[in-house]
């Protein structure tokens, strides 16, 4: 037998995490079992580079996991791609940018050696930023609420930031720390598995040198260039997984009810809406794999950002239709793929804002203070 590739390990888990993904979104609890096979499997790792213990897998690699993973799990998938973009864009650092490496290469080797999960804060915490950093003797008091922290059962370190009279301080911090709480926020339409609670931090010191970057408030920075071209991909690729499972189901209701006049369009109309989610997926994907991260690629992959969005949830829309009456029975598992697709409206940047920084750029004006 051959070495398991990846995507026939990400396949297998998918299988796998569909067997319970049922009972999380009813009990609306973390997919806690899954990250315990993800750990298992090495894909809590997978992105750490090979010289330092991972499987040195790529954002595309690592973007294909996810979307096969959300055939199974939607919420699996999404939760996973925010750890996992938190350890691509230190990989990509550690890759190409030099100075990075005595910061970034610690946290990688921990992800490598103790399987650690690392957490964001995500579009609660975009590039406006949100919390308080005081200054202190040595270093800085953080005192911050930060929503949408996926996968914070299991998480060991929140990737995240605060606001001073300095700047924007970027840092991490130990989920185990007795000044962070979780609080019990995640009830939600759908996505209900990810454990995205809200964390509340209280008088958390942290130490001067343990300051990751500090930045000027209010504006694009090269790290958040990075971080867009980087994560999207990933974070959209959980979307497109979730539509691409719902067409496979609505195919498989529609093979027993063949003859209905109207069926064959709706089908082909099915098809081509995610043909064009996959075409803008795979777009966000060359982009971070060809494009240097700046203001180009930060438009290029919310170009595709919005048009996977727009073409994942219509595909699932497609797909209700295509089922017909046995689409509304929660049996049939698209009630609940239906739900989790709109999650992707939610997201940094949302529509207005990227048509507002594309229209921009295009034209040559400043995007600088456009998020």
């Amino acid at each position: 037998m051959g070495h398991e590739t990846l995507a026939e390990k990400a396949d297998r888990l998918a299988r796998d995490c569909a067997s319970r993904a049922e009972a999380h979104d009813r009990d609306e609890s973390f997919v806690a079992e899954n990250y315990e096979k993800l750990k298992a499997e090495g894909l809590i790792s997978a992105a750490v580079p090979k010289e330092l213990g991972g499987l040195g897998a790529e954002v595309g690699e690592m973007a294909d996991v996810v979307r096969r993973l959300a055939h199974g799990c939607g919420s699996t998938a999404l939760a996973f791609s925010m750890h996992t973009h938190q350890v691509v864009i230190p990989a990509w650092r550690w890759r190409h940018q030099p100075p990075a490496v005595p910061k970034v290469e610690p946290l990688l080797k921990m992800v490598a050696e103790k399987n650690i999960v690392l957490l964001s804060s995500g579009g609660g915490d975009w590039i406006g930023g949100s919390g308080r950093a005081e200054k202190a003797e040595g270093g800085w008091r953080i005192t911050a609420r930060k929503p949408f922290v996926s996968g914070g059962p299991v998480g060991n370190i929140l990737m995240t930031t605060a606001i001073s009279d300095e700047g924007i301080l970027h840092f991490g911090l130990p989920m185990a720390s007795p000044e962070v709480k979780r609080l019990d926020t995640w009830h939600t339409m759908g996505m209900r598995g990810t454990g995205s609670d809200d964390v509340e931090i209280t008088d958390f010191f942290l130490p001067d040198d343990k300051v990751a970057l500090k930045r000027p408030t209010g504006e694009w920075h090269p790290l958040f260039q990075i971080i867009a071209t980087l994560a999207f991909p990933l974070i959209y690729g959980a979307y497109l997984g979730v539509a691409e499972s719902a067409r496979d189901i609505a195919l498989g209701l529609a093979q027993k009810r063949r003859g209905e006049a109207r069926q064959p369009r709706l089908v082909g109309e099915m098809e081509t809406t995610l043909r064009a989610a996959q075409m803008a997926h795979r777009h966000m994907v060359m982009t971070a794999e060809t494009m240097a991260p700046g203001a180009e690629s930060v438009s290029e992959v919310m170009i595709g950002r919005q048009l996977v969005e727009q073409n994942a949830i219509r595909t699932v829309e497609l797909a209700m239709e295509v089922a017909a009456g046995q689409g509304f029975y929660r049996a049939t598992g698209l009630e609940r793929r239906f739900r989790d697709v709109q999650g992707a409206r939610y997201h940094p940047m949302r529509r207005d804002v990227q048509r507002l920084y594309t229209g921009a750029l295009t034209l040559g004006d400043p995007v600088e203070k456009i998020y």
